[in-house]
């Protein structure tokens, strides 16, 4: 092969993949920065956040894998800032939303929709943003890290049985790296009722919260990815599954039980619109576990049992 046919041949082999190169980052990601609350601030500085917080999520390669960008796993990350405390120091809270696609529908499931409220951070317009896996840098890189790890595990786990395990491990490490971090959220202590990002990554490795993560596998592959082909047996694989998360809830690994509620309370309204329209027998089985894993939503599942079978 001739210099000239060799440098022809490896640039249409280059053009070929160079889309999967620059798709490989994870995350199609909508990040949005309210800060209606901050009186008499530059605004531009909340542009600039929003469009760096952006583009480090999303362009940031967390990962050894290769997405091609109709693969990347949407999420939606909302801030609200409450307070500044000085000129680049700021104080409020982060949503995190996550969402699956169902096979062979365009329906797309909440697998977690939550608020932190323990949001503190640093941002100096225009300077970069970079993750170190091995060491806190930054409190809002860490924080965007580690919710950027938590949805990777989340997706993964609904695919395959504790496939995000190595992603929640990372999450993990993060958790660890920060335990001498002045801002809040990261320690054992920190909140009530043990809802922080310590104890979420805890709870999901954790082996006695094994039923939750294998709830999110069943109830996604064998039942939600059913719904469109084979309802009836899907409904029924969405019951069994619940189970899991039942064995959890009596087991009572800890008082508070932080996981079991994220999960459940992204379900809340799928579950009541998947079984509203069932028999009535499968809709008692179901209220009675449901009230029993989710007492806080007690009176949305028993509108299931008063809905009418179209």
């Amino acid at each position: 092969m001739t210099l000239l046919r060799f440098l022809k041949y490896y640039l249409i082999i280059t053009l070929v993949f160079l889309p999967y190169v620059i798709n490989a980052q994870e995350l199609n990601c909508n990040v949005q920065i309210s800060a209606q609350r901050i009186q008499g601030s530059n605004r531009q500085v909340f542009e600039s956040m929003q469009r760096d917080l952006y583009e480090f999520v999303n362009n940031t390669v967390f990962t050894n894998l290769v997405f091609s960008y109709a693969e990347r796993i949407d999420c939606n990350i909302l801030i609200n800032l409450n307070d500044q405390l000085s000129a680049d120091e700021f104080r409020g809270t982060i949503q995190i939303q996550l969402s699956r696609p169902v096979f062979n529908t365009t329906y797309k499931s909440t697998i977690l929709n939550f608020v932190d409220n323990s949001f503190q951070f640093k941002y100096v317009e225009f300077e970069p943003l970079v993750f170190d896996p091995s060491f806190n840098r930054s409190n809002l890189v860490s924080v965007l890290a580690y919710y950027t790890y938590m949805i990777l595990g989340f997706d993964y786990d609904t695919f395959s049985p504790m496939g995000g395990t190595e992603f929640f491990q990372m999450a993990e490490k993060i958790v660890t790296n920060a335990q001498n971090a002045p801002e809040p959220g990261w320690k054992p202590f920190d909140g009530s009722r043990n809802r922080n990002r310590y104890w979420l990554v805890k709870n999901v490795l954790n082996r006695e919260y094994e039923g939750v993560r294998m709830f999110l596998y069943e109830y996604n592959m064998m039942g939600l990815d059913k719904m469109e082909s084979k309802i009836a047996e899907a409904r029924t694989s969405m019951v069994e599954s619940l189970k899991l998360i039942q064995e959890v809830f009596r087991k009572k690994p800890d008082p508070y039980l932080y996981l079991v509620q994220v999960i459940m309370d992204a379900k809340v309204d799928e579950l009541i619109n998947i079984f509203s329209p069932a028999f009535p027998e499968e809709k008692s089985r179901v209220v009675q576990i449901l009230t029993e894993i989710d007492p806080a939503n007690k009176a949305k599942y028993e509108k299931i049992n008063s809905a009418n079978i179209p």
